[in-house]
């Protein structure tokens, strides 16, 4: 029986999925492949069934973003382990057996991450598993940075869920991905539910993947990418952060909204990046919004303690 079972999430991926496939099934373990499609129209799908007849497809009759096509994807896997891997990936040769031997180590690990490598710049970092900061700030860790650093295995605040794999059966204690998100920061709100609730989240160097990034979307900064990655950012914070740990960290908060802002503003994308902010805070402060709140409890409270400990580390990390 397969260990792990593999979930691509695609929204026309013609350019990518071929490889990505093909460096999975040269892997020295090969798992079960889900590729779970977004209702893409550039012929990727095609491709797949007929270049591939052995992976499953699961195909959607619209697109529900990242959070709705994983999802699908993790309730029809029966492996103890879902691994989610972005369809503009190529994958190392051992990298889902690293994986597997990191989550095998420690039953109370709900998530370990994969060293992702820029595709067409080698030398450098895609991220060494994500943070999140006090001031609202989620960054891959290591981005752009030496390929040759981050070689030691640690604990990390989230996984990224472009190359990241998770305990199946803790999905039913954590929840899962939550689909208001669509797509952007949905894998940080997974990462920081899952450390509220006494998981950890770990880095694994020796799991290598080589990623394209934004290969939907276009670019690093866009206007889709801004306006959802602002709304989302605030239904986040909403989400999982208690009263009072909102009150503590608002200072930070809004220093990081205005930060972000003229850095938008001088980019011409302020006015989107406002936008983006006010549709959180209506998201937050509708029915779907406190349906989906984490609701505090004081077992959970040295997991609350750990997590403000590192949103005030994070925040120096990535300022200095």
């Amino acid at each position: 029986m397969n260990k792990t079972t593999v979930v691509i999430p695609n929204y026309k991926g013609r350019d990518y999925i071929e490889n990505c496939l093909d460096s999975l099934f040269s892997g020295t373990v090969v798992p079960e492949i889900l590729v779970v499609d977004n209702a893409s129209n550039d012929g990727s799908l095609p491709l797949i069934k007929e270049k591939y007849p052995q992976v499953k497809i699961r195909e959607l009759s619209e697109n529900r973003g990242f959070s709705g096509a994983v999802n699908e994807g993790i309730k029809e896997s029966s492996a103890p382990y879902v691994l989610l891997l972005n369809n503009d990936t190529t994958v190392g040769p051992d990298m889902v057996e690293n994986l597997e031997k990191a989550m095998e180590q420690d039953p109370e690990i709900f998530s370990a991450a994969a060293k992702m490598i820029s595709m067409y710049c080698p030398d450098q970092l895609d991220g060494a598993g994500d943070f999140y900061s006090a001031l609202g700030w989620a960054f891959a860790r290591g981005k752009d940075k030496r390929t040759d650093r981050y070689n030691k295995p640690c604990r990390i605040f989230s996984t990224c869920a472009g190359a990241g794999i998770y305990r199946r059966s803790l999905f039913e204690k954590v929840g899962f991905f939550d689909e208001n998100h669509f797509a952007y920061l949905e894998d940080t709100d997974m990462g920081y539910r899952a450390n509220i609730y006494g998981y950890a989240n770990k880095y694994v160097p020796s799991a290598i993947v080589y990623h394209a990034g934004s290969a939907v979307s276009g670019s690093r900064h866009n206007t889709f990418k801004v306006k959802l990655s602002a709304r989302n950012n605030i239904y986040l914070i909403y989400k999982n952060m208690p009263f009072l740990q909102i009150l503590i960290n608002l200072p930070f908060l809004l220093a990081g909204c205005l930060i972000k802002l003229f850095f938008f503003a001088v980019k011409g994308l302020g006015g989107v990046y406002l936008s983006g902010l006010a549709e959180g805070i209506k998201l937050s402060c509708s029915g779907e919004g406190h349906r989906h709140k984490v609701r505090f409890s004081l077992r959970n409270l040295k997991n609350y303690i750990w997590i403000q400990g590192q949103l005030w580390v994070n925040m120096v990390r990535r300022l200095f």
